[in-house]
C-alpha cells in the first residue's frame, strides 16, 4: 500500500516537472520572440548618406568680377517698349549701373531692385544726366510688357522726377543674354521643374566706354559707395571736390565689394590739411603782431 501511495507521488511530482518544463519553454519562447520583434522595430537599415555642400545645379551659380571687360555693346535686345535696341545705345557718354534679373522672379530680382532703387533716391545725382540704370532679363521667354511692368514699379520706388528716360529694362534672346552674362561673369541656371532660375544678387558699374569698373554684391548697396563708383567709373567728369578727397582717400576692395580707407593717402591728406593750418596759424599771427607794431610805431613814444 505504501510503496503505491510513493508511486503516484512520484509520477505526479514528474507530471509537475514535466509542465513546469513546457511552461518554461514556452516562457523562454515568447521572450525570444519579444526581443526579436522590438529589435525588428528598432533596427532600420542604414539610410544613404546626407550630400554634402551645394546642389549640383547650384555648383555653378555665382558672379566672377571682370573688372575692365569690355562688355557687348553690339548685342542686340528689345526695350520696355518693344523696340529693337543695342546695349551699346545707353553708353557713351554717361557711367551704366547694370543688372541681370528676370522680371517674373518670385523674390530675389525683386529685392535687387528694390535695394537699387532706396540707395539711388539717396543719392542728388540723376538716372539720365550723370548714369544710366539698364536691367536685362535672362529669360529669353520674357516680353517687353513684363520689363515694362518691372519699370513701372522701379520708378515708383525711385521717385525721382524726370528720371524715365535714364532707366532701360531690356528683354532679348539666349545669344545676347548669354553674350552679356559670359562678358560680365554671371554664371546663372534654368530649373525646369520650378520654372525658375537660380542666380546670386549683384549690380555692376561700367564706364561710358562699357567697361566694367566696380561690383556690389547683396540686395543693399551703400549710397557713398555706388556715389564714389559712378564718380570714378566716369572718369571724374561728375562729382564735386569732396567727392575727389573721397576718391584719394578711399579705394575700391574687389574682395568686398565695398569702398575701404587707403591709410598712406589718409596719413598724407592729414600731414597736408595739418601744414594748411599751421600755415595760415603762422599767417594770422604775424599779420597781428605786424598790425599792433605799426599801431605802436604810429602813436610814439608816450
Amino acid at each position: 500500500m505504501l510503496s503505491k501511495i510513493q508511486f503516484r507521488l512520484e509520477r505526479a511530482a514528474k507530471a509537475k516537472l514535466g509542465a513546469l518544463a513546457a511552461w518554461s519553454l514556452e516562457l523562454g519562447a515568447i521572450l525570444l520572440l519579444t526581443a526579436n520583434v522590438a529589435h525588428a522595430q528598432l533596427y532600420s537599415e542604414p539610410k544613404a548618406p546626407a550630400p554634402q555642400g551645394k546642389p549640383s545645379m547650384l555648383r555653378n551659380i555665382g558672379i566672377d568680377q571682370k573688372l575692365d571687360q569690355q562688355v557687348p555693346l553690339d548685342s542686340n535686345f528689345r526695350d520696355e517698349a518693344g523696340r529693337r535696341v543695342q546695349l551699346g545705345q545707353y553708353f557713351g557718354t554717361r557711367p551704366v549701373i547694370l543688372t541681370l534679373v528676370y522680371y517674373t522672379c518670385p523674390m530675389l530680382c525683386n529685392e535687387v531692385q528694390s535695394g537699387l532703387a532706396s540707395s539711388l533716391a539717396i543719392l542728388k545725382f540723376n538716372a539720365g544726366e550723370q548714369f544710366e540704370v539698364v536691367a536685362v532679363s535672362i529669360n529669353p521667354r520674357e516680353t517687353p510688357e513684363a520689363a515694362q511692368k518691372k519699370k513701372k514699379q522701379f520708378l515708383q520706388r525711385y521717385k525721382r522726377a524726370g528720371a524715365e528716360p535714364g532707366v532701360h529694362f531690356l528683354t532679348g534672346d539666349q545669344a545676347g543674354i548669354d553674350a552679356l552674362a559670359k562678358a560680365v561673369g554671371f554664371r546663372y541656371g534654368y530649373d525646369p521643374k520650378t520654372d525658375q532660375y537660380a542666380h546670386a544678387s549683384a549690380i555692376m558699374v561700367a564706364t561710358p566706354q562699357g567697361r566694367l569698373a566696380q561690383y556690389f554684391y547683396g540686395i543693399e548697396y551703400a549710397p557713398n559707395d555706388l556715389r564714389l563708383a559712378l564718380v570714378e567709373s566716369s572718369q571724374n567728369k561728375i562729382g564735386n571736390a569732396v567727392d575727389q578727397v573721397l576718391l584719394y582717400c578711399f579705394h575700391y576692395d574687389p574682395a568686398t565689394g565695398h569702398y575701404g580707407a587707403v591709410v598712406m593717402n589718409v596719413v598724407r591728406l592729414g600731414g597736408v590739411i595739418t601744414v594748411l593750418l599751421l600755415g595760415l596759424f603762422m599767417t594770422v599771427s604775424l599779420r597781428r603782431e605786424f598790425r599792433q607794431s605799426r599801431e605802436l610805431k604810429m602813436r610814439g613814444p608816450a
